[in-house]
């Protein structure tokens, strides 16, 4: 297997498509460790597609699977640094489960 790093972005998606496919499949058979395992492979290959510099040092982003607000404090690769309001600790997340938290989105802590 190639690391998602050398992979174009059709191998990308394609891994995406599988990895996302048998996340549903291993929920539904009740092996949830298994399927969230899948899930991060799923976002990790995500964001190999995306571009890191669409993500604002600064910025505020809900995160797939996470309550609150994650305030990005820097990028290292494809993982945003940041913390929770709610958190004093530093905590790192692949891009890809990163949405923009837009006007009226923001979720109350």
């Amino acid at each position: 297997m190639s690391r998602y790093s050398e992979m174009s972005k059709l191998e990308l998606y394609s891994e995406m498509q599988k990895m996302i496919g048998e996340a549903r499949k291993k929920h539904q058979a009740g092996f949830i460790s298994e399927a969230n395992i899948l899930e991060q492979k799923y976002y990790l290959a995500k964001s190999y597609m995306m571009n890191p510099h669409e993500i604002n040092k600064g910025g505020q982003y809900h995160v797939a699977g996470e309550h609150g607000v994650f305030h990005v404090k820097y990028l290292n690769g494809v993982f945003a640094w940041g913390r929770f309001p709610h958190s004093e600790e530093d905590e790192a997340y692949p891009i890809g489960r990163l949405e923009p938290v837009t006007c009226g989105t923001a979720k109350s802590e």
